[in-house]
């Protein structure tokens, strides 16, 4: 769970927020990680009382069509994930080695680091996780030195953190502020952790012992986003601190005063600086000196590493869940990881590092379109008596849990809307019009089944061309399977 908010992605979010917008949008990225807990709450209970995952119940209550397609956007924030972890990894280890292993280097080498991630879970679940607990403790300590290293103010860090306020705030911190909630709240993530919770033993006939999992799974997932986001604290507040307000030229002579061979990154020019995970540890270099830089590769590195398997467990899930196929991960993990690396290796041969954290951009963009398909179904599933019994969300829930969805869609909307605008080609606007007209109109389809969920029973129109019955909750979610409630 903490892996699935620290990955690379996550973790340009943060740099960039604080080297923009300073301390500001700390509040932010605390609401965020919040709204994700609530959410993850959701899916982990799903797959508590039922005892099948999300995309499990995907496949036994969406008809077959909007099903696939569910399938394939799903599929797609994953390899858009696995592609954010390699190109995390691969600059970390050209950072590492000083330029010597080149980006498309760094590319095969997080290739074979996938395989032996797979080779230790034949070890079991309870090895990986402490493997995971090691790559964590390493991000803690690589970003907490930066911490350290830098002092930030802590009035300033706990101002930004709890005065919902953004002085002097324009465009560009308007935006950070979007990608911080697109980056956060990530698609698979609730697919992953609505099957994580079947490797517990839950007796499932007894309404009790429902009731404690999902106390403690709920408490677990407080400790796991706890940690998550003291990390991405750390990130957020070195940067404010070190690089807010700072412009290129002002930076390129630090640069050369230290000597550092990353000086041309940054033109003499007046600026505002703009930094990505490269460029990120290049300034800290510059300031503090190499051994900032090498532990702050050493992070992302970690950071990439462990974010592998989060992406590979998802991609397992979702495709035994919606099409009900039994492949190896080895087999699952070689057809997304070969999708996933294929054009983030043609690009760190033919082009530059700029390119790559580009690329990473457009990732981001990705992620949040991908947002619905995940937030609308848990929503749906564990609002209705006829999958949850008795656990069914409550009137509080169904309303936070609809506002919720319904503001992180639009931020998001927001965030991909300006990122189009900001491409300025006429032949990728009719492009992007017409894919938005069939994304709204799928994401339509299952806001229209989800509110007939949440209680609008009016919606469903009796039986229509779309097969509602009389009762539309009991013709979408027929009952789970008997051996969801006995006990495992």
């Amino acid at each position: 769970m903490s892996i699935a908010y620290l990955d690379p992605g996550n973790i340009e979010s943060d740099l960039q927020s604080g080297a923009v917008a300073g301390f500001k949008l700390l509040w932010v990225l605390l609401l965020a990680t919040i709204i994700g807990l609530l959410l993850q709450r959701l899916a982990a209970r799903l797959g508590v009382v039922t005892g099948l995952h999300l995309a499990e119940v995907c496949h036994r209550q969406y008809h077959k069509v909007p099903r696939i397609m569910l399938w394939l956007m799903v599929e797609l924030a994953i390899i858009g994930s696995d592609m954010q972890e390699v190109i995390g990894s691969a600059i970390a280890i050209n950072l590492l080695s000083m330029g010597k292993i080149p980006l498309w280097g760094g590319v095969l080498i997080t290739i074979a680091d996938t395989f032996a991630f797979l080779f230790l879970d034949k070890y079991g679940l309870r090895k990986l996780e402490a493997l995971f607990g090691f790559l964590i403790t390493i991000m803690a300590l690589t970003f907490g030195y930066e911490y350290i290293t830098v002092r930030p103010d802590q009035g300033k860090v706990l101002q930004g953190l709890f005065v919902p306020y953004c002085h002097n705030c324009g465009t560009p911190q308007l935006e950070q502020a979007v990608g911080i909630v697109g980056a956060v709240i990530m698609p698979h993530n609730m697919y992953l952790h609505s099957a994580l919770v079947k490797s517990r033993q839950v007796e499932r006939g007894s309404r009790r012992a429902v009731r404690e999992a999902n106390k403690y799974f709920f408490l677990e997932s407080c400790i796991a986003l706890f940690v998550s986001f003291i990390i991405n604290v750390f990130v957020v507040a070195v940067f404010a601190e070190a690089f807010y307000g700072r412009t290129n030229a002002d930076v390129n002579a630090v640069c050369v005063n230290s000597s550092s061979p990353h000086s041309s990154l940054f033109p003499v020019n007046n600026q505002t600086l703009e930094v990505d995970i490269y460029k990120g540890g290049a300034v800290l270099g510059c300031y503090f000196g190499p051994a900032a830089l090498y532990i702050w590769a050493i992070g992302i590195l970690a950071a990439g590493q462990s974010s592998t398997m989060t992406g590979t467990y998802s991609g397992q899930f979702v495709m035994e869940g919606f099409l009900n196929l039994r492949w190896s991960r080895f087999a699952r993990v070689l057809l997304t990881r070969s999708i996933a690396v294929t054009p983030t290796l043609l690009v760190a041969i033919f082009q530059d590092v700029q390119h790559l954290t580009g690329m990473n951009d457009f990732l981001n963009v990705l992620m949040s379109l991908q947002l619905p398909f995940a937030l609308i179904p848990v929503l749906t599933f564990t609002s209705l008596p006829g999958v949850m019994h008795d656990f069914a969300n409550g009137l509080f829930w169904r309303v936070a849990g609809g506002l919720l969805i319904l503001l992180i869609c639009c931020i998001n909307i927001y965030f991909v809307v300006a990122y189009v605008l900001a491409l300025g080609h006429l032949a990728l606007y009719v492009g992007a019009a017409i894919l938005s007209l069939l994304y709204l109109a799928f994401v339509a389809y299952l806001t229209w089944l989800c509110l007939v969920a949440l209680g609008l029973s009016f919606l469903a129109c009796g039986t229509t061309q779309f097969g509602f019955a009389a009762r539309p909750e009991l013709f979408l979610l027929n009952d789970v399977d008997s051996e969801a409630s006995t006990p495992r």
